[in-house]
């Protein structure tokens, strides 16, 4: 594929923070990519949860998948617009490595823990991940990745951090914390396919679950428009309904965001004219929704905040998965004999202790809990072994 001429290119690369020879067969962001996929972290995600904890059911969404989703969202983005498929797979994919166990909960109870100690932010985590976590090199901690995928993964970051990092890495992946400008397109493309993925699957497990049904949704014109389209395009639907209709008004969905991103960021490109990559950043964000698409995706977000995300359902197991990652946190710090060597020995007791609890799955973080306090939390709380319709 020809790339367009604002495109991020592998052979422009701003590098590696540990020089390497190039290979055969692949690029800077193609190996980037791989080495992603290669990663403890990665595997890992196959065991995180998005809103629902592991233990309630098998179909619905991990990290892992999301990130699969977002991946393949981003490159069909990436493919009409010209933009760098590769780079975007690569972020894509990376992009959630650090989170917790138990997901936002987790996240919400470790920084927490961490207030005093320099807090927790999962998409710092990320790049903490990839930078110095990972252990599979003989020459480098971390994964040793480009420039360009590193700044991709740090989507959010505050001040504090950003000087931070920018004092560990002057003009480095922070520094557009600071100056204003913008990630590449690329980063800012997963970005948007990232909430494109989370609006949708969040439906699809929603529904799945039995805390949602579409017809909750049907007043939300982003859902009903597609709902209609394909009760209309197939009225065998309206009989069969369940899982077929569901479905099929996600797909229309989704294929609507995405081909709405590319005319509107094209229309963008257009006016903004960048001559190139590096240009590109200077132009404010380019990546974007129509400004209808835009409120319809944001009034979709906030439904599903207040009937999904604040179900009574889910917040009693948030609420539970919150003490577990506390107990954990307090238990390490009290003993940090009981974590495995590489942590407990560190200088650091304290972020060492986050390290080791953000990277655990929700099922090892369970057991943990059960070896270290006698108690087995969610049973205690009450709460199912599994969600209804989860067959």
């Amino acid at each position: 594929m020809t790339l367009a001429r604002y495109a991020s290119h592998a052979a422009h690369s701003r590098g590696r923070r540990h020089a390497e020879d190039p290979v055969r067969l692949r690029d800077a962001f193609q190996r980037d990519r791989d080495r992603v996929v290669h990663s403890t972290a990665f595997r890992r995600l196959v065991y995180k949860t998005q809103v629902f904890i592991n233990h309630e059911g098998d179909l619905f969404r991990t990290r892992l998948t999301h990130s699969l989703e977002v991946a393949q969202l981003g490159r069909s983005i990436a493919r009409g617009l010209g933009l760098n498929e590769d780079l975007v797979e690569a972020i894509a994919l990376a992009h959630d490595l650090g989170h917790t166990p138990f997901g936002h909960a987790g996240q919400d109870a470790l920084h927490s823990c961490m207030a005093d100690h320099g807090g927790f932010e999962h998409n710092l985590q990320s790049l903490r991940v990839v930078d110095h976590l990972e252990a599979r090199y003989p020459a480098f901690d971390g994964l040793n990745l480009s420039f360009e995928t590193r700044e991709g993964i740090l989507k959010h970051c505050g001040r504090r951090d950003a000087l931070m990092l920018e004092a560990q890495e002057p003009d480095g992946v922070a520094h557009r914390f600071l100056d204003g400008s913008q990630p590449s397109l690329e980063a800012q493309l997963t970005n948007l396919a990232d909430q494109i993925a989370y609006n949708a699957h969040d439906i699809d497990d929603g529904v799945r679950s039995g805390l949602l049904s579409l017809d909750q949704l049907a007043h939300l014109d982003l859902v009903r428009v597609h709902r209609d389209d394909a009760l209309r395009d197939h009225p065998a639907l309206r009989e069969a309904g369940g899982r077929r209709l569901l479905f099929e008004t996600i797909r229309r969905m989704l294929s609507a965001q995405v081909h709405d991103v590319i005319d509107a960021t094209q229309a963008a490109l257009n006016e903004a004219a960048p001559a190139d990559a590096q240009a590109a950043r200077q132009c404010g964000r380019l990546l974007q929704f129509s400004e209808p698409m835009h409120a319809a995706s944001v009034a979709l977000k906030r439904t599903l905040f207040a009937a999904l995300y604040r179900h009574r359902q889910v917040t009693r197991t948030t609420d539970v998965a919150r003490v577990v990652v506390r107990e954990l946190f307090e238990a390490y710090v009290a003993s940090p004999a009981e974590m495995p060597p590489d942590y407990a020995q560190r200088e650091d007791l304290y972020r060492a202790v986050s390290d080791y609890v953000s990277g655990m799955t929700d099922r090892f973080a369970i057991r943990e809990h059960h070896r270290l306090t006698g108690r087995q939390a969610f049973r205690d709380a009450g709460l199912p072994a599994g969600m209804p319709g989860e067959a």
